[in-house]
């Protein structure tokens, strides 16, 4: 039996103590996101990046603040609005000033509105909402608040960019809008009719349908309608499980034309497509990986791909997102007072690791980036996705998209 003495409980204590310590002095940012269920498959994929981004972008670099580190907490929201809410009030309650979601703009309206209400409540426990990927305008317009920054580029955005790229085409007639159920979905979809319509208003829509999200086992019948009505072009915002059944299902019924897409790289989808997608598959996105932009971004893309091959790096505003909040606590001195860090975010400039710059546009708090349009392929792919020889060729950038584009937020600041 062992006899512990005073000054071995002593130092035990101390240990302990100082290793709480230097727990507690990480910045930490919560990550809620789904990480089971029929959309684990994106959200362990974006909490791995969150994880690489602080770690070989701040932690490995000294941290913030003269050496706090980033810590990335996992929450599985379960791709549930309201699990969402109570896994953002745990995070809340423990002490987390920063929360990460992006998956479901529909979850984001509904974290945006709850952290609001908490900070008017809460004016010493305020958090920031830094929205990576939920695209729905509404989240920077009619829904914006000062402490939501989102760093995708909004869904009127891209479709900008994949229909200039679609107006341009002689051989573009009929087009075909497919996709799920809830308010990206219905922003895609209108945004998609009004382009087109304004763009090329000789081309007809021949189909506008929605579907319920997460919940189609078969998407044949929707395959075959596509092709049943004479479409040359398909326009989705599917993502996750839904992406991966659409384009199973368009390429087992046959589909030969250009499919337009928001989310169709990795996660299981471009090993779907394969060699059926090369001269079809087009992507709309932030972040260019081919041709590589510079050895920098290369090296950053071997790093994470051996960190975690099972991964990509299939969002790359991440890696921007954590360069930015890291440059924001250190403008404002501290990660305490999230005021102070959001009036360092709105309005800064910052050097992409993915070449050109973000802009955090002070009115309503949406990031202004580069956007690409890139074709699915496995030629001269540096950095190809998914465990597969495919990855995406850029061809179009749009650079600084929609720097001037009109806004309706009204933000109220503290």
């Amino acid at each position: 039996m062992l006899k512990k003495t005073k000054l071995g409980v002593a130092i035990t204590l101390a240990a302990t103590l100082s290793a709480s310590v230097a727990f507690a002095e990480n910045i930490k940012i919560a990550f809620v996101d789904p990480l089971s269920g029929p959309f684990a498959t994106t959200g362990t994929n974006g909490a791995a990046e969150w994880t690489y981004a602080a770690d070989v972008l701040v932690n490995d670099k000294g941290g913030v603040l003269g050496g706090k580190n980033f810590e990335i907490v996992t929450f599985d929201n379960k791709m549930s609005g309201k699990e969402s809410l109570i896994q953002v009030q745990v995070a809340i309650d423990q002490g987390i000033r920063f929360i990460a979601q992006g998956n479901s703009s529909g979850i984001a309206a509904a974290i945006t509105d709850a952290v609001n209400k908490h900070n008017r409540r809460n004016p010493d426990d305020r958090v920031l909402f830094i929205n990576y990927s939920a695209v729905d305008p509404a989240l920077t317009n009619e829904k914006c608040n000062f402490w939501h920054f989102r760093f995708d580029a909004n869904a009127d955005i891209k479709m900008d960019a994949l229909t200039d790229v679609m107006a341009a085409r002689d051989d573009l007639k009929k087009v075909y809008l497919i996709g799920q159920d809830y308010s990206f979905g219905k922003a895609v979809a209108a945004a998609a009719e009004r382009d087109i319509t304004n763009k090329r208003p000789d081309v007809e829509i021949v189909g506008n349908e929605l579907h319920p999200i997460g919940k189609v086992k078969d998407f044949t019948p929707y395959a075959r309608k596509i092709v049943a009505s004479g479409a040359d072009s398909v326009i989705t915002g599917n993502w996750g499980s839904d992406m991966v059944g659409l384009g199973k299902a368009i390429i087992e019924a046959g589909f030969e034309g250009q499919i337009y897409t928001y989310y169709a790289a990795s996660n299981g989808i471009t090993r779907t497509f394969g060699e059926d997608g090369k001269g079809h598959l087009n992507l709309v996105h932030e972040g260019q990986l081919n041709p590589p932009v510079s050895d920098r971004a290369s090296a950053y893309v071997d790093g994470f791909e051996a960190k975690y091959p099972d991964h990509d790096i299939s969002q790359a505003r991440i890696a921007n997102a954590v360069e930015m909040l890291a440059k924001a606590i250190d403008a404002a001195g501290t990660a305490d007072d999230v005021v102070k860090v959001a009036y360092a975010l709105e309005g800064m400039e910052h050097d992409s690791i993915w070449g050109g710059k973000v802009f955090m546009r002070p009115q309503d708090h949406q990031a202004i980036q580069d956007v690409h349009v890139g074709a699915h392929t496995d030629e001269n792919i540096r950095h190809p996705l998914d465990n597969s020889p495919y990855g995406l060729m850029d061809n179009v950038k749009v650079e600084m998209a929609a720097m001037d584009s009109a806004t309706t937020c009204e933000m109220k600041r503290p």
